[in-house]
């Protein structure tokens, strides 16, 4: 398989990967919101900076469009590692996406994002506006892990 062929069958899984894991973030934050708990908190100050002030029903929906953009963006790394290590036979894909999300959360919204927008860092905050966050990355990486297997096992062997 050609080099070409490997790189679009990749984004064409990182668009099919990455709405699921998108989708599976959301129950997880809606039951958080309910509990009053922090999340979500970058994705609107994102909005905010790039588009202003807007009515709430289209800030509301560019919101949902820019996680959904973000989650086909972020799947691909993930992807492009499980490629290789399912040639390699390493540690468990579980253990890939659990770190990749957790990875994801510490050096984006932990640290990235709050030195952007000039946020104090969620650490020094409590682990209540911490652990949301932290667990629907988690459930990103793990969903991308689950819902790739048949497209990370079904790769033919890399071209020499």
């Amino acid at each position: 398989m050609s080099t070409a062929t490997r790189s679009r069958w990749l984004l064409v899984e990182s668009l099919r990967t990455g709405t699921y894991a998108s989708l599976a973030m959301i129950p997880f934050g809606v039951l958080f919101r309910a509990l009053d708990l922090r999340i979500g908190h970058y994705g609107k100050k994102v909005v905010e900076a790039a588009f202003g002030e807007l009515s709430p029903p289209l800030f509301r929906a560019l919101v949902l469009v820019e996680h959904f953009i973000i989650g086909w963006i972020s799947a691909l790394p993930l992807l492009w590692l499980l490629m290789h290590k399912s040639e390699q036979r390493m540690a468990p894909t579980w253990i890939y996406g659990a770190a990749y999300g957790t990875a994801y959360y510490v050096l984006l919204n932990s640290l990235f994002l709050p030195w952007f927008f000039d946020d104090p860092l969620p650490w020094t905050l409590g682990f209540t506006t911490v652990y949301p966050s932290l667990i629907v990355h988690i459930v990103f990486g793990l969903t991308v892990v689950w819902t790739s297997k048949r497209f990370v096992g079904g790769l033919p062997a890399r071209p020499a």
